[in-house]
Formats: structure tokens, C-alpha cells, sequence
């Protein structure tokens, strides 16, 4: 790997956001492709940081720490990336379920996301059903993700679930759901087409829902 981007690379899990920026701009300027600035330096210590979480060797504070560092570097090369016409890996809505103001959880996931070379449209938190649809109708998403701390809330996904039905746009989509106290076994019971347990595999099971 190119020093310039091997030092991105390290900067992203190191959390260290003014050092990322440095090191994007500096990549930028030796001329290296913005593609390769994206996929070697950004999701590639993405990547890292989501594996060094699963062997919890990294817990929630540092993956935070790491996907912001990694925003600000993805801020400075998003203009280059849509001149370059670099395909997004997948254009995905997500949001807080109606009732429910938890924000950092779906905030991660949507950071680790973005790292993954996804596009995120984020609706923010206590999003109600009809909201969800409309985003579906306007963004054309491929997959949306719902998420919830709350036992009350939980059932808003299921009323999200129907409002896209209703709407006609369930089956352009794939829903993934996750949050504290969600399961596998609910996700299934209200029909949605995956369940993860934490930010990380929330890209895994985005990927493979592709």
C-alpha cells in the first residue's frame, strides 16, 4: 500500500480526525485515485475496526472514535468520488422507529455504513411509518434499516413494515432491524429480512442482503 494511504489507513483506527484530513488531502494532492484513497485508506480501516470489534478488541467509544475520523476524510473526497463516478456499494434509509429518540446506535451503524462505501440517507430518530415510505419512494434505496431501544417501540417496526406494504414498496426493498432489545426471532415474526446485533455485522448482513 502507498505510505500516504497506509497512513490514512492507520489514522482511521486511530481515531485521529485532523490527521485522516491531513493525510486524505495530501493523498489527494500526490494524485492518487480517489477510488483507491476510498477503498485502500478509508473502508479498508473501517473494515479493521469492525473485525478488532467482533474479536472486542475495540468496543462501541473507539469504533465511534474511528467512524467520525473516517467521515471527515470521506467529506473531503465525496466531491471527487461523484466527478470520478465511483458507485456507491448501495443507497440504504435509515432511522430511529416512531416513539424512540436513541440515537447513537443507528448513528454508528450509519457511520460504519458510509465506511463500507454505502450511501446513507439518515431520517434521524422517532421517524414515523409513512415517513419511512416516503423516503423509500423518493430515494430508491435498496435497503432500509430500522432501529429501536425500546420493548414499547419494537412494534413500530412491525407498523413500518405495513405502511411500506400499503404503500406498494416493500418489495423493492430489503429491511434490516436491529437495537437493544430486538432478536432474530422478532425480526422474523414481523417479517423483515434481517436482524443484527451490533454496527459491525449491521454492514455484514447489509452486504449479503445485496
Amino acid at each position: 500500500m502507498h505510505s500516504l494511504l497506509q497512513s490514512v489507513y492507520d489514522e482511521v483506527i486511530n481515531g485521529n480526525r485532523s490527521a485522516v484530513e491531513a493525510g486524505v488531502r495530501a493523498a489527494m494532492q500526490a494524485g492518487l485515485p480517489v477510488a483507491s484513497i476510498l477503498s485502500e485508506g478509508l473502508i479498508g480501516a473501517m473494515k479493521e475496526v469492525g473485525e478488532r470489534f467482533e474479536r472486542q478488541e475495540f468496543y462501541v467509544p473507539e469504533m465511534l472514535v474511528a467512524a467520525r475520523a473516517m467521515q471527515s476524510g470521506l467529506t473531503l473526497l465525496k466531491p471527487q468520488l461523484i466527478q470520478a463516478g465511483v458507485p456507491a456499494a448501495g443507497k440504504v434509509v435509515l432511522g430511529t422507529v416512531k416513539g424512540d429518540l436513541h440515537d447513537i446506535g443507528k448513528s454508528l451503524v450509519g457511520m460504519m455504513l458510509e465506511g463500507a462505501g454505502f450511501e446513507v440517507i439518515d431520517l434521524g430518530t422517532d421517524v414515523g411509518p409513512e415517513k419511512f415510505g416516503e423516503a423509500v419512494r423518493t430515494h430508491k434505496p435498496q435497503l432500509v434499516g430500522l432501529s429501536a431501544l425500546l420493548t414499547t417501540t419494537m412494534q413500530n417496526m412491525k407498523s413500518t413494515l405495513e405502511a411500506l406494504e400499503d404503500l406498494g414498496v416493500r418489495g423493492q426493498v430489503k429491511v434490516m432491524v436491529g437495537g437493544a432489545p430486538v432478536t432474530d426471532v422478532f425480526a422474523k415474526e414481523i417479517g423483515a429480512d434481517g436482524y443484527a446485533p451490533d454496527a459491525s455485522r449491521a454492514v455484514t448482513l447489509a452486504k449479503s442482503l445485496l
